[in-house]
């Protein structure tokens, strides 16, 4: 390896060390319960496309290029291991923004039936961990570590490309984007942890919050405390309001009173 990489590594063990409070670290294992996966950091300007490959300390690496790396200058990189054994070559480069041409405004309701529902009724249904759990408690019962494992990846990736591809969407297409502040971390301490980790809510809002900055959409959380329970024409909290988990069920109909009840953000957008 180049001094630069093993430097980077000493570097980031003594971060990891002041963080944890701890002379020794268990950092960096390839095998055994505490292992962590692969990890070879690459400073600025060490890395470069050369030969239709990529090229680092005198040695070529073969890369499967779907976005035209040649087209780009390498900054800082890496190669990663995945939970597969499988390597992987991530590099930051320059690139210039895009300005959203969208003028519309949406807001988005995260759920567990559905990932997430937006104002213009689209969504992403997610639950991609439900849909293959069966396979999935199969081969952990049969021991076979390896079909775990590509489960466990094929679960991540359809995640990752349902909510890519929804994210963009909503970038492209609108000015102003708006979603609950619902916490899958706050979540994961009930009855519905499993359902919340497999909608993906962090993971969206990470994404919308990194494509809407570089697409110069405006990106807000907001708080959806009441939402489901306020009335969406005088935004009064009637006494006939369902109240609690037992009444979950029915909002978004109509209340006792007869007047309208939204169970979608109450967002107003001039």
């Amino acid at each position: 390896m180049h001094s630069q990489s093993l430097q980077c590594i000493a570097a980031e063990y003594v971060t990891r060390r002041k963080q944890f409070k701890k002379a020794r670290l268990n950092w960096r294992k390839s095998r055994g319960v505490r292992r962590s996966l692969g990890w070879i950091p690459i400073n600025t300007g060490q890395a470069k496309w050369k030969n239709g490959q990529v090229f680092h300390n005198g040695h070529y690496f073969s890369v499967w290029d779907s976005f035209g790396l040649s087209d780009y200058k390498f900054r800082s990189a890496s190669f990663n291991e995945d939970s597969r054994g499988r390597w992987y070559f991530n590099v930051v480069v320059d690139l210039e923004p895009e300005t959203s041409e969208g003028t519309q405004s949406v807001g988005i309701d995260l759920g567990f039936k559905e990932s997430a529902t937006d104002s213009n009724g689209n969504g992403v249904t997610g639950l991609e961990y439900r849909m293959l759990e069966q396979k999935l408690g199969i081969a952990q019962r049969a021991n076979n570590k390896k079909r775990a494992k590509a489960i466990h990846a094929k679960i991540k990736n359809r995640r990752q490309d349902a909510l890519h591809k929804y994210s963009r969407k909503l970038v492209n297409e609108n000015a102003v984007i708006f979603v609950g502040n619902v916490s899958s971390q706050a979540m994961v301490k009930t009855k519905k942890a499993k359902s919340a980790l497999d909608a993906g809510w962090g993971l969206l809002k990470t994404m919308l919050s990194c494509k809407c900055d570089h697409a110069g959409v405006v990106f807000e959380i907001v708080n959806e405390a009441y939402s489901t329970q306020t009335c969406s024409c005088c935004g009064v909290i009637p006494d006939s309001s369902p109240k609690g988990r037992p009444g979950l069920g029915i909002r978004g109909g109509r209340l006792g009173n007869g007047s309208v009840q939204s169970a979608e953000l109450n967002i107003s957008v001039t």
